[in-house]
């Protein structure tokens, strides 16, 4: 059995011990500095990236010492079962609302990243990365593999939904005449996922709870339709 030297592990190791201190270092900077700017799921990427280019790190190299973290995601997706338990009185009183709306807004998302895509002449591969983009990342990152995309080029485009999807969310919010607990909860889950989770219960704990079951309910969506897609796009 192969085993790789102290000297192949050692720096492998090292990225994860930056990949979590950059990720704490971001969550200390937006609680100084509330702003978009300062999202950890922002800075802390950035940051990495400046850090990779100056030490002139591969993909390769940093994923070998890092893959670990992404593995912790199966055990995340089995999380998301939680807040379908909690919700379920919510689900079963408007269950043709939330239907109705998974449906329009899966729709509505995977068609204009296919059709801005294809409008910018993008490759297929990256197409394909992008049509999951506004699931959270455990379940995009399946559904990416499943279709023929690249799982860690997804991640970004779900990093970048989420950021600029909970800022654009919470501007559209100030501005449509939505009321209702539910409407702005949904808003933000179908919209930007877990940053727009975490934006709803800065709003309201009711919202933040029916945005993080939507983002839930349109991850196991899309996961079990994920199979039927690439022969609708065909």
């Amino acid at each position: 059995m192969y085993l790789p030297s102290i000297d192949v592990v050692l720096p492998a190791l090292a990225w994860s011990a930056v990949t979590i201190a950059l990720y704490f270092a971001g969550k200390m900077v937006h609680r100084r500095f509330p702003r978009w700017w300062s999202s950890p799921l922002l800075l802390a990427p950035l940051l990495l990236v400046v850090v990779a280019l100056a030490f002139r790190v591969t993909y390769g190299e940093y994923i070998r010492g890092t893959h670990w973290l992404v593995a912790l995601l199966a055990p995340a997706t089995v999380s998301f079962a939680v807040p379908i338990f909690e919700q379920w009185p919510l689900i079963r009183r408007y269950w043709l609302l939330l239907v109705v709306g998974m449906l329009v807004g899966s729709a509505t998302s995977m068609l204009s990243s296919w059709g801005l895509a294809t409008l910018f002449g993008l490759d297929d591969s990256v197409r394909l990365s992008l049509l999951p983009r506004s699931l959270s990342t455990p379940f995009a990152m399946i559904v990416s593999g499943d279709i023929g995309g690249t799982p860690a080029l997804t991640a970004v485009f779900v990093v970048i939904t989420g950021v600029f999807g909970a800022i654009i969310g919470e501007m559209v919010l100030t501005i449509l005449p939505l009321r209702s607990s539910l409407a702005r909860g949904a808003l933000l889950g179908m919209g930007a996922h877990g940053a727009g989770t975490a934006k709803a219960y800065q709003i309201d704990r009711e919202v933040g709870a029916i945005a993080g079951l939507v983002m839930v309910l349109v991850g196991v969506l899309n996961v079990l339709a994920a199979s039927l897609l690439p022969n609708i796009l065909k």
